[in-house]
């Protein structure tokens, strides 16, 4: 090596690691921060003998991180990046035909990997940083197994942590040696002073930040949610002394704008360095002696309740906490002010959640179409991907049309992975090419992917970043040259111009469940079926129609963060496809009809809607779900006659079920189509309901050869001896009765039976003033025990009626005496 460089705690271990992959092909290494592991481990590795005449992969999480991993192991070598030590990440690379180790970020080895999985001219991969725990990470990883398994035995794999289980990792990687650096770490005193809760977390940080600088040497690194906060933060800190710079650090700056922040702050100056959490491993920020932490990091989170994912701001958990912290610790002793007490630390959460666990899986699943895998499983997982999440990724994808029914990859979804943008976005990238609205797609899918949309309003961002197309800004340069590579991967044409008005129309193409129709008072109703609202003020609560860009999750309906308006015209055009024709039929209870309507329907939104006529199905289909509600009952008119066939059938079937139909209102309510139905018009209403012929309908549930035996069954009446023919009563099915007066039955000796004979005929025996004076089964034992008694009460009562002394041989009557010449 030509460059003179420091003895770092890693140098002491890396003999052992060397020996271990001259054996084997897989090792865990865990060093803490400020070890060098970072830069060390892949130098001490390009001239081992097994890599000869092949490259080293190092892979970083972030890419500033690989920029400044990458120019550091340069400057060991006493070289320029692009010779022996490269990067290469998307939409940026250095590198030339003498590079042998290339430090990339983890999409891009995906993408070698997909390419060719034997990886051909790579001899190792090391993954950097892995305790982070990011999803590209847990693909390569899983990747490069398989890779190993089936195609490369030759392949060295390594995984680094500052922090990280390692005897998990190692398990997966077979048992794989675990190598552990102890690190040096100088000591640093930890200052627990809370926050001001009527202060913003901005206002908290600034005042912190000058009290440690008044406080503390050497320079400050502090630690902030992301870029937003960063901005404030600094405009907080004007008019500091004329030695203090204070400077951004995170990752959509340019490279020039990142040096200056990690780089040594010049001879009697101070720096303070406002960073996001990647500055909390993976990056060395020269001199910093003290850190104040925010105790606050951004963090994704994907709901599989409305498939959104939105940006989320949390609690720092423990073990980011204590990297943090180390910052301060690397050169020597110092200082790190935490915003937050004893009590709140003691709540922190331990690790942070793996992105695997909590991400929306789309992605992940064109990746293992891609690769040829259609279930997790088939793969190495240090945690498995959630089931729920992948299934909803792949319905994603095959609502795209980027996975048939069978979960393999089609043509287009290839198209849409060779964009290198999340599947949403490319798909909104290739659908806007074809709409003539390429360069527009393009630069809002750069803007939303490698830029900042800090503000509400979607299309005035794109409109102010086409301004400066032809000559960007320093922050926009990035987003230009990612607007760049998407178009020419999509075949946009040249000199086609930005139209920012068309951004809603774009963002339907790529979220199409997020369009909001208006429900007033800029309440909106998503395409999901989920309630979203934009605050009182914003120019957007007049829009018919917007786009939700951004979305709060939590509570009934969530705040809509970014949103453009978006006219419905052009999205049902370019969304025709996905627009349902609906017919949908409902019992109108003011009218007592079947009514329809015609709907055009995008996800929960109903587009256009006008009445129709009910077809046969959707009458029968309302017609059971409102008798099921409101009862048979009290839609249809059971005329004596009807009900009393009810209660037969009922009787009938309560002694012979095997033979007689079920009458029951569960039976009936089951079985409309056949005793019901056929007695309707095409368009039942509540009058039609009631003329129905129930006793007709009833008929049709029994055979033809038994509606010949319900008479001798179950007769509808009965004769008298006086010559009456008296109705059944069969409410009781166990029990049926006539209610006659007692003189017609006078000859009588038994009741006939029912059910051929297996159900005596009740007799309710009345009185001239039609009231029961004898309720029997057996009339012959009633004739000889119980009539004279009766004979002589009624005879008391009722003098001028007839009252033999012999009811055998009595002349049957229905009225007062018989006729003259029948006694």
């Amino acid at each position: 090596m030509k460059g003179k460089r420091d003895t770092l705690p890693i140098d002491e271990v890396l003999p052992q690691l060397q020996e271990v992959l001259r054996r084997q092909t897989r090792a865990v290494l865990v060093a803490p921060p400020g070890a060098g592991k970072t830069t060390r481990v892949p130098l001490a590795l390009l001239e081992e003998p097994w890599l000869r005449g092949q490259r080293l992969l190092l892979l970083e999480p972030r890419r500033l991180a690989a920029r400044a991993a990458a120019r550091q192991m340069a400057r060991l070598l006493g070289e320029e990046p692009g010779e022996t030590v490269g990067w290469r990440m998307r939409h940026d690379s250095r590198v030339s035909a003498k590079t042998r180790l290339e430090v990339i970020t983890e999409g891009v080895l995906t993408r070698m990997l997909q390419e060719d999985a034997s990886l051909p001219g790579v001899g190792a991969v090391v993954f950097d940083e892995f305790h982070e725990r990011s999803l590209q990470a847990d693909v390569g990883l899983a990747f490069c197994l398989q890779s190993q398994a089936v195609l490369r035995e030759d392949l060295r794999l390594v995984v680094m942590s500052a922090t990280l289980a390692a005897q998990k990792v190692a398990a997966l990687l077979g048992q794989a040696p675990v190598i552990v650096s102890e690190g040096r770490l100088f000591p640093v005193a930890v200052h627990r002073v809370g926050r001001q809760d009527k202060l913003t977390i901005e206002e908290n940080v600034a005042e912190v930040v000058r009290k440690a600088l008044a406080q503390e040497a050497g320079d400050v690194l502090v630690f902030l949610p992301g870029a937003p906060e960063i901005r404030r933060t600094t405009a907080l800190l004007t008019g500091l002394a004329a030695e203090v710079k204070v400077l951004p650090l995170y990752g959509r700056l340019s490279g020039s704008a990142q040096d200056e922040a990690l780089l040594p702050a010049p001879r009697g100056s101070r720096k303070v360095v406002l960073a996001t959490s990647l500055a909390e491993t993976s990056l060395t920020v020269e001199g910093v002696r003290v850190v104040v932490d925010s105790g606050r990091m951004r963090v994704p989170r994907f709901s599989l309740r409305s498939g959104l994912t939105r940006l989320e701001t949390v609690q720092v958990t423990a073990d980011a906490a204590l990297q943090r912290r180390g910052r301060a610790g690397r050169l020597a002793p110092g200082s790190c002010y935490c915003l937050w007490n004893e009590r709140e630390e003691a709540l922190f959460i331990a690790e942070r959640t793996p992105e695997l666990l909590e991400s929306d899986l789309a992605a992940l699943a064109l990746e293992l179409a891609l690769w040829g895998v259609k279930e997790p499983r088939e793969l190495a997982w240090l945690d498995e991907p959630p089931a729920e999440a992948f299934a909803q990724g792949r319905q994603l994808l095959e609502g795209l049309g980027a996975l048939d029914a069978a979960g393999a990859v089609t043509a287009y979804g290839r198209r849409l992975a060779l964009l290198g943008l999340p599947p949403r976005l490319a798909h909104m990238v290739l659908q806007g090419t074809e709409l003539s609205l390429g360069a527009t797609a393009c630069l809002l899918a750069a803007l939303l992917t490698e830029g900042e949309i800090a503000q509400a309003d979607v299309t005035a961002v794109v409109a102010e970043a086409a301004k400066h197309e032809k000559n960007p800004l320093a922050g926009q340069r990035l987003v230009w040259r990612a607007a760049a590579r998407y178009a020419r991967a999509a075949g946009v044409l040249r000199g086609e111009s930005v139209k920012p008005e068309q951004c809603g129309l774009l963002l339907a193409l790529a979220f199409p469940e997020r369009l909001g129709q208006n429900r007033g008072d800029g309440k909106f109703l998503l395409g999901n079926g989920r309630g979203a609202y934009l605050p009182k003020g914003h120019p957007l609560t007049w829009a018919t129609y917007v786009v939700a860009v951004e979305v709060d999750d939590s509570g009934r309906d969530g705040r809509i963060f970014q949103a453009v308006a978006v006219e419905i015209h052009e999205v049902r055009r370019v969304l025709a496809g996905q627009i349902r024709q609906e017919s949908h039929a409902f019992w109108d209870a003011a009218t007592r009809k079947i009514c329809a309507r015609e709907k055009e329907c995008l996800g929960a939104l109903v587009l256009k809607e006008a009445p129709t006529a009910p077809t046969s199905a959707q009458v029968r289909q309302v017609l059971k779900a409102v008798l099921q509600s409101e009862g048979l009952a009290k839609l249809l008119n059971w005329t004596p006659a009807a009900q009393q066939l009810r209660q037969r059938l009922a009787f009938v079937h309560h002694w012979d079920a095997q033979k007689w139909p079920d009458v029951s209102e569960k039976a009936l309510l089951a079985r409309t189509d056949e005793w019901l139905e056929p007695f309707l018009g095409p368009e039942p209403d509540g009058c039609a309901l009631q003329r129905l012929d129930l006793h007709q309908a009833l008929l049709t549930l029994v055979p033809w050869d038994l509606q010949r035996s319900l008479e001798e069954w179950a007769p509808a009446a009965v004769r008298m001896p006086s010559g009456r023919s008296v109705v059944i009563d069969y409410q009781d099915a166990a029990a049926p009765f006539v209610a006659v007066k007692l003189q017609e039955v006078f000859g009588w000796q038994e009741a006939p039976c029912l059910a051929e004979g297996r159900v005596p005929l009740t007799l309710q025996l009345l009185s001239p003033a039609q009231r029961p004076v004898q309720v029997t089964r057996d009339l012959a034992s009633f004739w000889r025990n119980g009539y004279f008694a009766v004979r002589k009460e009624l005879a008391g009562r009722y003098p001028k009626h007839y009252w033999p002394e012999d009811p055998l041989t009595a002349t049957p009557t229905s009225r007062v005496r018989p006729k003259s010449g029948s006694l």
